[in-house]
């Protein structure tokens, strides 16, 4: 087996999910809401009567008809979608690069494009945002002018930081940049701006947003929008029927009555800032506990011996995201979802334990 499987496979460990069972899951940026009552068993017949039987169609046009006539996609825009957006992001590095090639991010961002490049064999160069996590713009247009990459990803808003770019510079990066340059809005639903309304105006920009962030995580899909060369160079590798039929259906459901899921989001964004001033009224014995502000669907928080308030945090049956390993920028830092008042404050009132518990030692 080790003759045979990559090295760098065998280097690396596979993506892990925390264990959740009998956690408040606060972890990974769901919506903790479901659909009403009525529409789950109106959803119920629609899967029934799905043709389990037959391959779905290729193209899937009932979806994008639907998905138009419940988003500003411009007519003149193609659209192309994914096993979530997580596959497109994939098929987009395979599309681009050769190996060697370079794909580029400012860091820390999204894991997963650093990963993809790697199994396509390109080199991945993350630089690195500002301490307040905004653009390093001079950095990173030097980045692009030495490295030439042939795809750059610019998360809008930023996981796991929660802020969002000016959109100005994006426009900055877009004309600097060779190669493709794919606006990430998996948090565009909680997020005040959008790059949609421009995606043809320049040749060299790709919108990929997700469902995943807006109430239907576990259907699994993702799309992107882009100008039809770009779309139809993207769809060559795409896997056949790589969209299944119960995903296809539920998702046509749901945008049917996409006025939920809107309205979902408009709730979280009303907790999200119940919840950042909450964390900001916390009083933890060095002072040293800052809140970040977020555009997405969580909060950032960076907070003196944050790997033992995790753990704290696990015993107490409520489970965060440590992030503080993945990036010098992160150091000390706490990923939170914006759930439910009653799970924001479950995780409030165990975090104010905690503190008031590590007191006395920095006393």
């Amino acid at each position: 087996m080790r003759k045979t499987v990559r090295a760098d496979v065998q280097a690396t460990q596979a993506y892990v999910v925390a264990d959740a069972k009998g956690m408040v899951k606060l972890d990974a940026m769901e919506n903790p809401m479901t659909l009403p009552a009525e529409l789950q068993e109106a959803l119920a017949r629609e899967l029934a009567a799905a043709s389990l039987n037959r391959y779905p169609e290729p193209k899937a046009l009932a979806l994008e008809q639907a998905l138009r006539a419940a988003s500003a996609i411009p007519k003149a825009a193609h659209v192309i979608f994914g096993n979530g957006s997580d596959e497109l992001i994939d098929l987009i590095i395979r599309a681009c690069c050769m190996p060697g090639d370079v794909v580029m991010s400012p860091v820390p961002t999204f894991v997963m494009y650093a990963v993809y490049s790697q199994w396509s064999h390109a080199q991945f160069v993350g630089v690195n945002l500002n301490p307040d996590f905004s653009l390093d713009m001079p950095a990173l247009l030097k980045a692009i002018s030495t490295h030439k990459p042939k795809v750059v990803f610019l998360a809008y808003p930023n996981n796991p930081t929660g802020v969002a770019l000016r959109e100005a510079e994006i426009v900055q990066v877009i004309e600097a940049a060779p190669g493709l340059v794919v606006v990430d809005e998996a948090y565009e639903a909680f997020a005040s701006a959008s790059f949609m309304a421009r995606v043809l105006e320049f040749p060299n920009v790709l919108v990929l947003r997700t469902f995943s962030k807006l109430g239907l995580a576990g259907v699994r899909l993702g799309y992107a929008v882009a100008s039809k060369q770009w779309v139809e160079q993207i769809d060559k590798v795409r896997p056949p029927y790589n969209v299944n039929v119960l995903t296809r259906v539920a998702v046509q459901f749901a945008l049917t009555h996409f006025e939920v899921l809107a309205g979902q989001a408009e709730q979280l964004k009303r907790n999200r800032l119940a919840l950042t001033e909450a964390l900001r009224a916390l009083k933890t014995p060095s002072g040293s506990l800052q809140v970040f502000d977020s555009c997405a669907n969580f909060v950032l928080f960076r907070i003196d011996g944050a790997a033992e308030v995790f753990e704290g945090l696990k015993k107490r049956g409520i489970l965060v995201k440590y992030v503080g390993k993945a990036h010098a920028l992160l150091a000390d830092c706490l990923r939170v979802t914006v759930s439910t008042q009653q799970e924001n404050t479950q995780f409030l009132n165990a975090l104010t334990n905690i503190i008031d518990e590590m007191a006395p030692k920095a006393a």
